[in-house]
């Protein structure tokens, strides 16, 4: 019985061919692993790998499909920078995470980079929310997001220092590991 039983109803076995999965797929899940395992060993990503990836992703664009494959490589690129740019500029999120995503989406052009940050998105809220369980911390981290909103509702949209990564008293979690399962689902969803 090589699937699973087919009685259970709606759940149907997942083959090989179910996954779109080409080139640019498995060389993304190979940078985001790397990235991932440098970020929980050191904190920090490269940039000869984030950058390397990128340049990697515009050759192969281009090789693929000439300028209109290189466009779609500076589009996805630019359009992974801005996405993290936001939580960056805010000192939510570190400039190798927002490096990372932007190479990624070079790789995988401006609409799979958008999934990809989404995706990213959910991967991130909800580890956090278990990093934050499992130290003890998920009281105070609903706080500060309370204390967060209410600053940006007077203040606008700013940094609050107290808040940011640097001088958080939080648990910090490695934001390769979100992007790399956000690269995962988009592979697979996508």
């Amino acid at each position: 019985m090589g699937a699973w039983p087919t009685t259970i109803g709606r759940f149907m076995p997942l083959h090989a061919q179910d996954i779109n999965m080409n080139s640019s797929h498995i060389f993304c899940l190979f940078i985001a692993s790397l990235a991932c395992a440098t970020d929980l060993n050191t904190r920090r990503i490269p940039n000869v790998l984030t950058f390397g990836a990128a340049l990697m992703g515009f050759l192969y664009q281009f090789l693929n499909g000439g300028l209109d494959g290189l466009g779609q490589a500076a589009l996805g690129w630019l359009v992974g920078a801005l996405i993290f740019s936001v939580p960056f500029a805010l000192h939510g999120l570190g400039g190798g995470d927002v490096k990372l995503l932007a190479a990624l989406g070079a790789w995988l052009g401006p609409a799979d980079a958008v999934w990809l940050a989404l995706y990213t998105a959910v991967a991130g809220g909800l580890m956090a929310l278990a990093v934050s369980a499992i130290y003890g911390y998920l009281g105070t981290a609903f706080r500060n997001v309370y204390l967060l909103l209410c600053h940006w509702r007077v203040a606008g949209i700013e940094t609050v220092p107290s808040l940011t990564l640097e001088h958080s008293k939080g648990p910090k979690l490695a934001y390769a590991f979100p992007i790399l399962t956000g690269m995962m689902a988009t592979t697979w969803l996508r």
